[in-house]
């Protein structure tokens, strides 16, 4: 439902309706064994971490580009010709579970699960467990999902709230045919960078590609010590919550010094390619590609 807003525009109510849950594994056996967390892991409390992508409707009968704007990959998935936005839709899904139970093999804790040891502290157990995969319909267009307020407009709604397991995932099929694909991971499992390079391989397997990233999982390069010892200088880098000086009063705090400002970035693929090469370039070869850009 769309209503009028203050402003001349129009802002949508979004309203989701669950259609199928069910849980994807790898599509190979695994060896059920733990892998600890490191030091740092266990320190810091449990974080949900959530990302989306959002889609077009593809043509009919041809492959429909999906894009891992993290990474600028293309996710090619072939739609067959059909008389209804929901067989393409179903099409789409249907590529995007058997290819992340093809993922899943070699980037095998996103299908384990977070549980206590002996000690009681949280290790991971990769017991090919699943990921908690959802489909579900909004009966609204793509353009008028309010992405400026993604905290009222997506979360909990097009990126799904994690109930189980280390990572969840929701597909959406929207009225224009579009599609929005929302993941959930928890961030002791994996950090964004990791997590992308599980997403790359993931659109590389959608595509019929082998996978150009292998991941590491030599946790033991990070295994917590027993019992737990840290260096001293670890007391420099944190402060107790207890020796923080109190908020000022709500009287005393000036609204205008409170404000927090929301923006939208459009990043081209060439734009972050050229950011790559700053990035792998050496000094000199980087001032005078800087030199280059700015004469162009």
């Amino acid at each position: 439902m769309c209503l009028s807003s203050g402003m001349g525009g129009m802002r949508c109510e979004l309203k989701v309706e669950v259609k199928r849950k069910e849980v994807v594994a790898a599509v190979l056996p695994l060896q059920e064994h733990w892998l600890p967390l490191s030091n740092l892991d266990l320190l810091l409390p449990a974080l949900d971490v959530g990302v989306f992508f959002c889609y077009k409707k593809p043509p009919t009968s041809m492959t429909m580009p999906m894009p891992m704007p993290m990474a600028c990959t293309m996710m090619m998935m072939t739609t067959k010709a059909a008389g209804s936005h929901h067989h393409e839709f179903a099409s789409m899904v249907n590529v995007l579970k058997k290819s992340l139970a093809q993922a899943l093999v070699p980037y095998y804790l996103f299908a384990g699960e977070l549980v206590p040891n002996s000690a009681g502290e949280p290790e991971l157990l990769c017991n090919n467990r699943g990921v908690d995969f959802i489909e579900a319909y909004a009966d609204v267009d793509l353009c008028h999902i309010d992405l400026h307020n993604p905290d009222a407009t997506v979360e909990g709604k097009l990126v799904p709230d994690k109930h189980s397991g280390v990572f969840s995932v929701q597909a959406t099929e929207l009225r224009c045919g579009g599609i929005v694909v929302g993941c959930k991971f928890d961030h002791r499992i994996a950090d964004a960078y990791s997590t992308n390079m599980f997403l790359v391989a993931w659109s590389e397997i959608a595509r019929l590609k082998s996978t150009s990233l292998i991941p590491c999982l030599r946790r033991s390069l990070l295994n917590p010590t027993r019992p737990l010892r840290y260096d001293p200088s670890i007391d420099d880098m944190y402060v107790p919550l207890s020796k923080l000086p109190p908020p000022p009063p709500a009287e005393d705090v000036d609204d205008d010094d409170d404000l927090m400002i929301s923006r939208i970035y459009y990043v081209t693929a060439k734009d972050i390619e050229w950011l790559q090469s700053q990035a792998s370039s050496s000094p000199n070869q980087a001032a005078e590609k800087n030199k280059q850009a700015r004469v162009l």
